[in-house]
């Protein structure tokens, strides 16, 4: 898979122009295109949020791709698959013992025990039933070591373990673990599917089989992790046998 690499000191938002970018050019099914900015002023995470960043201390990017065999029912498999190639690339990182507090909160934050070091927004473009245009952000805290905004749980990388870590080096493992992942779901899209959602579903945030605290729109309740389904829908098992299952922003986590 070709890889173009498209570095900018400072951006509003690499999604952004990520989208801007895909309006010139011709969908290649083989071509990523990776935006990366050392600064963006109007970073974005799920539910419309904020991302803190100072500036050069953390991954900051954008993957512009083209999964024209992935159909747009299945497209939680692009979800499930970044999210495990930053969580790989972190662990890998870290090493022991941190790399056993690495998890993925669904739908696809990337966190530490109980507070979160990366975040993804995706948004893709449909054509009929195929992605046309897929857009994935990534942003992931790696050397910032204080954190001034109103989030309640940021940590990064060098607070974990209190070493420094080449950002481009991070970078250059995620891509390469995405574009396998890509490649595997081209050539056996079943057989891959099936090896992504199983390792998305060993490294979930909370998956353990115990009870702990979710809300959602009738109040807080107690349930363990049953399942994810391939369309992202999460099914919950409150403490009654009750099964309860959610959309994206229907359930929050409580920590």
């Amino acid at each position: 898979m070709i890889t173009d690499i498209i570095q900018i000191e400072k951006l509003a938002s690499t999604n952004d122009y990520a989208k801007e970018y895909s309006a010139r050019i011709k969908p290649e099914q083989d071509r990523l295109t990776v935006i990366t900015a050392k600064q963006q002023t109007k970073g974005r995470g799920q539910q419309g949020n904020s991302w803190e960043s100072e500036d050069g201390k953390n991954l900051l990017f954008s993957i512009l791709c083209h999964p024209l065999y992935i159909k747009a029912h299945e497209q939680y498999v692009i979800s499930a698959a970044i999210a495990l190639a930053v969580s790989e690339t972190v662990k890998e990182s870290l090493g022991a013992p941190y790399s056993d507090c690495i998890s993925i909160k669904w739908p696809n934050d990337i966190y530490y025990k109980e507070k979160k070091m990366g975040g993804i927004l995706i948004e893709n473009d449909l054509s009929g039933s195929s992605i046309q245009n897929c857009i994935i952000g990534v942003g992931l805290d790696v050397n910032q070591v204080v954190f001034t905004s109103n989030a309640s749980n940021p940590i990064s990388m060098t607070n974990i373990s209190g070493t420094e870590y080449c950002c481009t080096d991070l970078l250059n493992s995620i891509i390469t673990k995405f574009a396998q992942f890509l490649e595997m779901l081209k050539t056996d899209s079943e057989t891959a599917k099936e090896q992504i959602f199983a390792d998305y579903m060993k490294i979930l945030f909370r998956n353990d089989g115990s009870l702990h605290r979710y809300k959602d729109a009738d109040g807080e309740f107690m349930a363990r992790i049953s399942s994810v389904d391939r369309t992202g829908r999460i099914t919950l098992t409150d403490s009654n046998g009750q099964a309860r299952r959610y959309e994206f922003k229907e359930v929050s986590f409580i920590l």
